[in-house]
């Protein structure tokens, strides 16, 4: 696939994960009535649950759309990671390019754990720790690219664009960080971290559709180094 190809299906793909989260997970949430679900106390991944019923750190967890939600997590791994991907090999090279697949894909698998092994003290040992492991994987992995993509200047972005991506991906692994800070904001702070890189995602497709898209593709542009 030429270089010129690349950038608008990164756009797209970028654009198509953002969009599925967030629909999936109103749909789930929605459908989550008794008690009903917070944004605010209830962890992402309690959507994804499928016992019915299940008490975990003082959250009873009743989630009627948790396949929908399971399957959305291995969505956005896959799609995230093919988006990045496909920027990393149309406007970077050497170690840059390396680097951002390896996150990438690391982030992918991370994500798959994610959906195949739920966030419930109900099951095997090894289920929950494969998803706490898979989660924080993924969200470390995630950020770290956004920071990079602002770090970078192949995207021959806006210094705005630059300075919105590092600011979003540090503060989505700040975020992250006060997550068991209170039970009362435990949702908001892993929702900091994870809206971080799906705003992200958003952002940088439709740049990538207005600033490349619609212009002759040059020559491949050199490694850049951080700005």
């Amino acid at each position: 696939m030429s270089r010129k190809n690349r950038l608008p299906l990164a756009a797209a793909v970028l654009l198509l994960n953002a969009v599925q989260w967030v629909v999936s997970e109103a749909v789930a949430a929605a459908a989550w009535t008794s008690p009903p679900y917070s944004y605010a106390t209830n962890y992402i991944s309690d959507l994804g649950v499928p016992e019915c019923g299940t008490h975990y750190q003082g959250r009873t967890i009743c989630s009627p759309d948790h396949a929908l939600m399971n399957t959305s997590f291995i969505a956005q791994g896959v799609l995230f990671a093919t988006g990045a991907i496909l920027l990393a090999l149309a406007l970077l090279t050497g170690r840059a390019r390396r680097v951002v697949i390896t996150l990438a894909a690391a982030h992918a698998v991370g994500f798959v754990l994610v959906g195949l092994f739920h966030g419930s003290p109900d099951g095997p040992g090894y289920s929950l720790a494969l998803h706490v492991g898979g989660a924080a994987v993924a969200i470390l992995c995630a950020n770290t690219v956004v920071i990079l993509a602002g770090s970078l200047r192949s995207l021959q972005l806006p210094y705005a664009y630059r300075v919105f991506s590092i600011t979003v991906g540090a503060l989505g692994l700040l975020s992250e960080a006060f997550v068991g800070a209170s039970t009362s904001t435990a949702g908001i702070f892993e929702r900091g971290g994870v809206y971080s890189w799906l705003l992200w995602s958003a952002v940088t497709g439709v740049c990538v559709l207005v600033r490349h898209l619609r212009r002759p593709v040059g020559a491949r542009m050199p490694e850049n180094v951080p700005a």
